[in-house]
């Protein structure tokens, strides 16, 4: 990062993290958290559709390709959806912990134009964790998984209990949630919130 704030410094007592061990296999697909989520879900028609895969440790690889709905400037991505995407990647993390968590902080270097029609690589891993704070940093590469950085950021994420989401969400969305026939995709709505 180009000097980045020192809300995103861990503290002395920050403990490196420790992959959980019920956390998907290296290589494993994570897949959406929520069908409706505009980074993960593919029942999003504009959304990113963003692919997560585990990786070693405490890390993770995505993709996206960028689409004309996403541009900002002709034929270039827009900004905000370059840091959705690394919004998203740096929170899927938080599966490989088995914790629930919300962005507290993001920070985003734009390094080089994305055009559309780009598939942008990400690689992301947590740094360090203190208490409730998860400390992270992610890359967004184009051309493929080595080719130029145009996008990176630093972030900061905040364990949360699953009532952060049932009191402050959209009634209509949570109840539709909760109600979901399928337990698995029923819990897993409010497992992670990127």
């Amino acid at each position: 990062m180009s000097g980045s704030s020192a809300a995103l410094q861990p503290p002395a007592d920050a403990v490196t993290p420790v992959r959980h061990p019920d956390a998907p296999a290296p290589g494993e697909l994570l897949g959406a958290h929520y069908g409706e989520c505009f980074g993960c879900g593919g029942e999003q028609p504009h959304g990113l559709h963003l692919q997560a895969r585990a990786g070693e440790g405490v890390s993770i690889t995505a993709e996206f390709t960028v689409q004309p709905a996403h541009q900002g400037a002709p034929g270039l991505a827009h900004g905000g959806v370059l840091a959705t995407a690394l919004d998203e990647t740096l929170g899927s993390l938080n599966w490989l912990l088995r914790t629930i968590a919300v962005t507290g902080r993001l920070e985003t270097d734009f390094v080089r134009p994305v055009p559309v029609g780009t598939t942008l690589y990400l690689e992301a891993e947590v740094t360090a964790v203190a208490g409730r704070k998860i400390y992270s940093r992610a890359t967004g590469r184009v051309g493929g998984p080595e080719g130029p950085v145009a996008v990176r950021a630093e972030a900061l994420f905040i364990e949360v209990q699953v009532d952060h989401f049932v009191n402050h969400g959209r009634p209509e969305e949570i109840k539709a949630a909760m109600s979901d026939p399928d337990q698995i995709r029923r819990a897993r709505a409010f497992e992670v919130n990127p």
